[in-house]
């Protein structure tokens, strides 16, 4: 898989994700076999670059190459300006966001409403691609709504405005998350454009990979909600695509030593007292479907500190580690 100047090492693609790809989220699944990791999107206006929050966003320091830094906004000019700010922060692929169905972000006519107006889109892309020397990607769904898939159009409109690769979610920005990713479409943009395609949507096991890229003839893929508490997937992924087995499942010592590290990692990053709030879903996800994690869960977003954290991670791998060596998961009850 080739994006400009740069190879990644493989075709697994960590998908951006608002509040969840951070840098150590990255940094993790990088060590844990993706070939590349796409940051939360920054917002477009200038006025926000000061702010904490987005110099956390722009921060890449120790991240392996490449580093990919998506951004979102509705007006070309202040896209060329935020993508040229995050070149000179460390971004060597600038990738776009016209993919994104939150209702906060397309009331603004930015993220996956802008695939309403075509015009705009074109000047969008090539006021960002001749305001950088790194390469732009974009990232889009397959259309507004199922009256309205223009996904083709958009793919072809930015392969002319010199965008390197294309994302797509195999959803209108109507379906949100629901209903079937359109496997069939993303087919058709692949067969329509010359640069890279990488395939979205409902890209949960190894199986499905390899049915993803076999159907469509996608380049990669982009995993996003599936790799939440459970990052070495690309690793399982990577070994079934060269074998057709499947890896066992990770030693609850692994684990219990991944999760501990990454904790570590988000205290130093964002401070005790957001360290342990942005903590809680990342552990919450580690630990959800292994017996007894109902309860942990609940106990868990009652802490307060890094040290009640880590304590509580420690005493409940301990008691799965008593049970047996591997990960084990089971049904947990809808209550």
């Amino acid at each position: 898989m080739q994006i400009g100047p740069y190879t990644l090492k493989n075709n697994l693609i960590v998908a951006p994700m608002a509040g969840v790809t951070d840098r150590p989220f990255r940094q993790l699944c990088k060590m844990m076999g993706a070939g590349m990791a796409v940051s939360e999107m920054v917002a477009s206006n200038s006025l926000l670059w000061g702010s904490e929050k987005t110099r956390r966003r722009a921060n890449h320091d120790g991240e392996v190459d490449p580093i990919s830094v998506q951004i979102a906004g509705a007006d070309p000019q202040m896209l060329a300006d935020a993508a040229r700010y995050n070149v000179d922060e460390g971004a060597q692929i600038i990738d776009i966001n016209m993919g994104c169905p939150a209702k906060k972000v397309c009331n603004v006519m930015a993220g996956s409403a802008l695939l309403k107006d075509e015009p705009l889109v074109s000047r969008i892309l090539e006021a960002v691609v001749r305001a950088v020397e790194v390469p732009v990607t974009l990232k889009i769904r397959t259309g507004w709504d199922r009256t309205n898939r223009n996904a083709i159009t958009v793919a072809r409109i930015a392969e002319a405005s010199g965008i390197k690769a294309l994302a797509i979610h195999g959803r209108t920005r109507a379906c949100g998350y629901t209903g079937e990713a359109e496997y069939d479409t993303i087919a058709e943009v692949k067969a329509s454009i010359s640069i890279p395609v990488i395939a979205n949507g409902d890209i949960t096991t190894p199986e499905r990979v390899k049915y993803v890229l076999e159907h469509t003839g996608a380049d990669a893929v982009m995993i996003g909600r599936a790799a939440q508490g459970r990052p070495w997937m690309f690793r399982e992924i990577t070994y079934f695509l060269e074998t057709g087995r499947h890896l066992p499942p990770p030693e609850v010592g692994e684990i219990h030593r991944v999760l501990l590290a990454h904790l570590h990692d988000l205290y130093g990053f964002y401070g005790e007292q957001t360290g342990v709030r942005v903590a809680r879903k990342h552990i919450s996800w580690y630990t959800k479907g292994l017996e007894g994690s109902a309860a942990f869960r609940h106990g868990m977003n009652q802490l307060q500190t890094c040290a009640e954290q880590v304590a509580a991670v420690d005493e409940f791998f301990g008691e799965l580690a008593a049970r047996g060596r591997r990960l084990q998961y089971i049904e947990e009850l809808a209550a």
